[in-house]
């Protein structure tokens, strides 16, 4: 069977969750806690040296990367519902939506969570412990962002993530007020992969995304999160409940 390990269905970790769910695909749900910064331990780092989820097990292949693994499931796992356009130009402007979401959308939106949120699972601790949770991680640019999420961004990136986000919903909403879906006439996974990260937008930047400043892009939030897949994934597997900033 098919493992996935992984966080709550929110971000990198809902991208494979939600194909799972919409491809109708049994797999081993394995959910780890960032509070307890299991994904930085031996035994996960054994899976995935580099201590970050999610990650998909089959047989003995490990699979890495949030999108690698969708499109992964989607060339092994051959199901009534397709979640990638059948021609080249379909691919095409699936995989534009998926690289922009990647290397742009998601980096801005994860910057400000991790200052509104990651950072409050580490103040308790003492430098020193601090310090030894910061060492079990693998990858250095990872060590950077937990020391800066602790300490507070400077406010200068701050401002900057925040105009990369406006812009990044203006550009979603722009193309959804006149399209039910990113690529025109189907379902695929760059609404997945998008999805699992502006949803939430509505709530944690509604200045941004709102009725009135974005009804296409909240027509979508709100169409994906009330497919069966969708309401299936949040049913069965919890999301973290992580405090703002103070």
């Amino acid at each position: 069977m098919l493992k996935l390990y992984s966080f709550g269905p929110a971000a990198n970790s809902m991208k494979p969750l939600l194909t799972l769910y919409e491809k109708g695909l049994d797999f081993e749900k394995n959910r780890l806690d960032p509070a307890k910064f299991e994904h930085h331990t031996d035994w996960f780092k054994a899976i995935n040296p580099r201590g970050q989820v999610p990650a998909l097990v089959d047989g003995d292949r490990v699979i890495t990367e949030s999108t690698v693994i969708c499109e992964y499931l989607e060339d092994e796992y051959q199901t009534a519902v397709s979640l990638r356009p059948a021609t080249s130009a379909g691919k095409a402007a699936m995989r534009v939506w998926t690289k922009w979401v990647d290397e742009y959308f998601c980096w801005c939106v994860s910057t400000i969570g991790w200052h509104r949120y990651v950072g409050n699972m580490v103040k308790a601790l003492s430098d020193a412990e601090f310090e030894e949770k910061v060492a079990a991680i693998p990858v250095v640019e990872q060590q950077v962002k937990w020391r800066r999420a602790r300490e507070g961004f400077p406010q200068d990136m701050l401002d900057e993530e925040m105009r990369k986000i406006a812009y990044s919903v203006a550009r979603l909403d722009d193309h959804l007020r006149t399209h039910e879906w990113l690529v025109p006439g189907q379902f695929t996974l760059a609404d997945i992969c998008n999805f699992a990260i502006a949803n939430g937008m509505q709530f944690g930047f509604s200045e941004l995304v709102n009725k009135d400043a974005t009804p296409g892009l909240l027509r979508w939030i709100e169409q994906i999160n009330a497919r069966p897949a969708a309401r299936a994934m949040f049913a069965e597997v919890e999301l973290e409940k992580l405090g703002p900033r103070e």
